[in-house]
């Protein structure tokens, strides 16, 4: 059975590479040009400046503001405590109970 799958690939290969070739490959040179680009190095004026946003505004702050003018966050706990307490959350919390009935 496989053998007879693989006689029948490989003839059925044959038979589309024997359908291609004849198209592809050809005995005729083909010459072939780069485009040619006249203005690549042209240069021009800049263009008027485009917003890339709908409703964009420019804003523009000078000076430094005060470092008590700056909220910083409030204390937090370590990480390794937050999981902690999750953790203990989580095992304290009610498990559902499954009933399967068929």
């Amino acid at each position: 059975m496989k053998t007879t799958l693989l006689v029948i690939c490989v003839l059925l290969t044959t038979a589309a590479m024997g359908q291609v070739a004849g198209t592809v490959l050809s005995s005729q040179p083909t010459v072939v040009t780069p485009p040619s680009h006249p203005q690549h190095a042209y240069q021009t004026g800049l263009g008027l400046e485009q917003g890339i946003l709908e409703r964009s505004h420019i804003v523009v702050a000078h000076g430094e503001r005060p470092l008590w003018d700056i909220s910083l966050p409030s204390e937090s706990k370590p990480l390794g405590d937050e999981a902690r307490v999750l953790k203990r959350e989580h095992e304290s919390a009610k498990k559902a109970v499954i009933v399967w009935e068929n």
